[in-house]
Order: structure tokens, then C-alpha cells, then sequence
């Protein structure tokens, strides 16, 4: 399906500028954006640092599945074979990436990372490890999860034991008779105690600054990420109540062992600081049973120690960081004033700064809907804008 780039002549001894878009970062969001563009008449080209599709995949913990239903998680055109479970394993996300590159034919350019966008006024001057490029629109789909984020804690350099971030989990099989600390007890927090509980680990913690917005997999047989289509169409607080009020019935209130109550509800959570909701699969279950103890943040580490902010000291072999990631967009983008100060872009999918005429970013936001709707929906948004800009 690939489109011939539109070029204008080189007047200026910059690069020839692409009337049409480049895409930056070929993950889920990236891919659905260009192909939406591409479908709209946009030449369209996709500019990838890896060598690979779907790198990030292929380095993401064995265990790893997604939290969303197989049939709310394709791109457009193709689905996920027959037999697939409801929540594919990463490897079977890996083959979708592929076969929807394949498919359509899009124009992917590996091995090419961006440095640095300037706005040029009339376009975008993309300087990338391969020569510099440059287009009307430029989109940005590098993804909020690019690095792993891991706090600096007091300490934590002369700890004996091992820090690892939630992205490198690992097998669960390596936890066995360890004792586990988890810091975070959002999404990430809960994916890796979810795959711990199967395992016979020593002791473990979970040390909770809030509580989640937490929602079971499953319930009986049904996915509850089957109704995300119709949450996602509710106003944020109905949203909310019918969150909660799940969250109580299936769990009761966690509050009896130790997890705090969230600041707010879980669709607000999602619009307000970008907190995705977490999924339990056998999670709070080890913690009804004692296994999993709710302690409050680390304070500081000894050398085989964690000591906690109310003075308690706890000491686990491994402590896995479910503390988060950041977009490490402020080399690419920061001169711009286009982040807020966490590094995350200020505007998302079809809106834009009418300063910065023709950039745009996707996949920068978590929702009900989950990464691979959301990126469908994005993409068809910004290729309409686009689309009609190019009229």
C-alpha cells in the first residue's frame, strides 16, 4: 500500500522537504498513524531507531501479556490468528506488528534515530543519525513508556541485594524462594505480583504510596476489558463510580490489608495524571492469603535492608521498581516548549499548538480503551487533520 514521497526541490541546500508527514517511532501508535495517513493520500514515511519492529517487545519480560482483549487489540486490517489467547502473549503482539507492516506495505526506514526537530516555519527539519530530513507535518510516536524510570533512592548503590525495573522482570520461575519488595502498586506494580503469586517466593511486599484504580481480569470467564468501549464512552466520573463500585464488590475493601485508597477514580486518574488502570490476576488473592504485606514507601536502603518511611525495615533479595517510565523526548523536542515537567507532551492525537503548525504526537496518554483502540483512533484523527490541511 506504500505511497510515493511527495518532494519539493531543494532551493536552500536543506534536504528536500516531504509534502506529506514523517513518523517518528514504529511501535503500535506509529504504525496505525502512518497507516492512516497513508490511506488519507498523505506520503508518509516512518522513521525507526531499531533495527527491528517491535523492539521493546522482544526484550519485555517472558511472562509478559497484555491486559487487553485480543479482539479490542489489532490494527487495522488484521487481527491476531485463530487460537490466539484473550490476552496474547508478547510474542504474538511481535507477529501482529509485523504482519501489519507487511501487509500494507509501509514505508519503514530502521536503523535511523532522531536527534533533534526545529520548526522552520513553513516545515519541520528532522536531524537524524542518518542526515538530516524534512516535512509539513512530523508525528511523534515514540511512545510514554521509551525508559524505564527508577528513582534515586538513599542508599541504593551499597544495597547487597538486586534492583530491577518492572520492563526486566525476567521469568517468574527466577523469584523462587526470594523474598520480593514491589514499589508501585499501579499497573506495572500489579503485573509483576500478578506472575509472582504463581511462584512459591518468600515473603513479599508491596510498598504503596496510593492505591490502584484495580479492576480483575476476569470475571468468571468474562475479560472485563470487553466493556472498555462502553466505559470509555461515559463521562469520566460515571466511569469512575461504576470502577469503584466493581472494584469493591469483586475485591471488598482492600483497605483492611494495608492498600491506601486512591487519590481519585480511575477515569480520572487516566485524564488527569496519566495513571493507567491496573489489572489483578491472582494478585489480591496471595494478599488476602498473607503473602503479598502492604507496606508504606521506601525511605532509604541499607546494605541488606529497605528501611520505610514510617522507620520499619524489611529485607528482601530483590526489589522490582513498578515506579514508572518517561518519555525521554527532552533531546528530540525540549526546546520547544512542548513537554510538561515530567517530559510528557502537553497536547496528544489531533490536538495541536497553532504555534507549531504540523507536529503532532501520539500514543502519549493512557485509556479505557487500552494502547492499540486508542492508537486506531488516534491515527485516523490526525490523518483527517492532516488531510484537510493538504486541501
Amino acid at each position: 500500500m506504500g505511497m510515493e514521497a511527495e518532494l519539493s526541490p531543494d532551493w536552500t541546500g536543506e534536504p528536500a522537504i516531504l509534502d506529506g508527514a514523517i513518523v517518528i517511532g514504529a511501535g503500535a501508535a506509529g504504525l496505525a498513524v502512518a497507516y492512516a495517513l497513508i490511506e488519507a493520500g498523505v506520503a508518509t514515511e516512518i522513521l525507526e531507531r531499531e533495527g527491528r519492529l517491535a523492539e521493546p517487545w522482544h526484550h519485555r519480560h517472558e511472562n509478559l501479556h497484555l491486559n487487553t482483549h485480543r479482539d479490542l487489540s489489532t490494527l487495522p486490517g488484521v487481527s491476531f490468528p485463530k487460537g490466539t489467547p484473550a490476552f496474547p502473549h508478547r510474542s504474538a503482539v511481535i507477529r501482529l506488528f509485523n504482519d501489519f507492516a507487511q501487509t500494507h506495505r509501509l514505508p519503514i526506514a530502521f536503523d535511523v534515530a532522531v536527534e533533534e526537530i526545529e520548526f522552520r516555519g513553513s516545515h519541520w527539519l528532522v536531524k537524524t543519525s542518518t542526515g538530516p530530513r524534512a516535512a509539513r507535518h512530523v508525528v511523534i510516536a515514540t511512545g510514554r513508556d521509551r525508559q524505564p524510570f527508577i528513582p534515586t533512592w538513599k542508599g541504593m548503590k551499597d544495597f547487597a541485594g538486586r534492583i530491577v525495573h518492572s520492563a526486566h522482570f525476567g521469568r517468574a520461575s527466577d523469584y523462587a524462594g526470594k523474598k520480593v519488595l514491589v514499589v508501585g502498586a499501579g499497573n506495572s506494580g500489579f503485573d509483576a505480583l500478578n506472575h509472582l503469586s504463581g511462584v512459591e517466593t518468600g515473603q513479599m511486599w508491596l510498598s504503596a504510596r496510593n492505591g490502584p484504580s484495580l479492576l480483575p481480569k476476569r470475571i468468571g470467564k468474562i475479560a472485563v476489558h470487553r466493556f472498555s468501549p462502553f466505559m470509555a464512552s461515559l463521562p469520566a466520573r460515571a466511569a469512575d463510580a461504576v470502577m469503584a463500585t466493581t472494584q469493591r464488590l469483586v475485591f471488598g475493601d482492600l483497605r483492611k490489608f494495608g492498600l491506601p485508597p486512591a487519590p481519585s477514580g480511575g477515569a480520572s486518574r487516566l485524564g488527569s495524571d496519566y495513571t493507567a488502570i491496573a489489572a489483578d490476576d491472582g494478585a489480591v488473592e496471595a494478599m488476602k492469603a498473607g503473602r503479598i504485606i502492604v507496606v508504606p514507601q521506601v525511605k532509604e536502603f541499607g546494605h541488606d535492608s529497605v528501611v520505610l518511611e514510617n522507620g520499619q525495615t524489611i529485607a528482601p533479595d530483590i526489589v522490582i521498581a513498578a515506579t514508572g517510565y518517561r518519555t525521554g523526548l527532552e533531546t528530540m523536542v525540549g526546546k520547544l516548549g512542548v513537554l510538561d515537567a515530567k517530559g510528557v507532551p502537553l497536547f496528544n492525537g489531533a490536538a495541536s499548538d497553532p504555534k507549531l503548525p504540523g507536529l503532532w504526537f501520539t500514543g502519549m496518554r493512557p485509556s479505557i480503551r487500552g494502547c492499540f483502540a486508542n492508537a486506531r483512533i488516534q491515527g485516523a484523527a490526525i490523518a483527517g487533520k492532516v488531510a484537510r490541511l493538504k486541501r
